[in-house]
């Protein structure tokens, strides 16, 4: 619950245990499965199959890992889905993306850059950049389980509805590269470009300075449900 989210010493609670514990099911899960799943495409890539234990160890643990992140990511949308409906004031936040990529502050933007618009405009508790990775890895991660599902038992497959494989060959590659793609922008922006994005995941908390700049809108609603108590 928001309300709760104020924390002692001007720190903001920005995920809790149960996003934290989850989120991380999520990110090591589909690690191994893009490690794997490398291993798998090339065989200059196999190596890695050898250092998790094996062909055989990596062929059989794939499929079991990839339903725990398809069941991660699902159990993700069912938290955040309301948090990541996407709105008007979202658009308005395109405005200034090129700023927020390079982690400018807004005093250091050119003149010309804040005539028209508010340069940072208001971001709920998630900005659209988020929200958009969150739906590819969301919509990429149900492509990845029902084409991972028909290559984990093919033999079942009716030779009449065969023309299933042959989509699933094809989709399941195109499917991990565009949520390896979006993957690797989280890493990236949360590591490298939004300092505390890292310390918020491992935990949980962010200053309430970190809230405001990055989330207005959520911080404020924070601070008002915490005034009502």
């Amino acid at each position: 619950m928001e309300e709760n989210r104020i924390l002692r010493h001007n720190r903001v609670l920005r995920y809790d245990f149960r996003e934290r514990v989850v989120h991380w099911f999520a990110a090591l899960s589909y690690v191994y499965l893009m490690l794997t799943g490398l291993a798998f495409w090339s065989p200059w890539l196999f190596w890695i199959a050898v250092i998790l234990g094996g062909g055989t160890v990596s062929r059989v643990l794939h499929p079991w890992v990839g339903l725990v992140y398809a069941g991660s990511v699902i159990y993700m949308h069912g938290m955040w889905r309301q948090d990541m409906r996407i709105t008007k004031l979202d658009r308005e936040w395109t405005k200034m993306i090129g700023a927020y990529v390079r982690n400018e502050d807004e005093e250091q933007l050119p003149e010309h850059a804040k005539r028209g618009f508010q340069p940072y405009a208001p971001v709920d508790r998630f900005n659209l950049g988020q929200k958009y990775l969150f739906w590819v890895l969301y919509w990429g991660g149900l492509v990845l389980l029902a084409t991972g599902l028909v290559l984990w038992f093919t033999e079942y497959i009716p030779w009449n509805l065969r023309f299933l494989r042959l989509i699933s060959v094809i989709l399941h590659p195109i499917a991990f590269l565009v949520t390896l793609g979006a993957f690797i922008i989280h890493v990236y922006m949360g590591l490298a470009v939004v300092r505390g994005g890292f310390h918020a995941v491992v935990r949980g908390d962010v200053s309430d300075a970190w809230a405001r700049h990055h989330h207005r809108l959520w911080f404020e609603r924070i601070e008002r449900n915490a005034a009502k108590k």
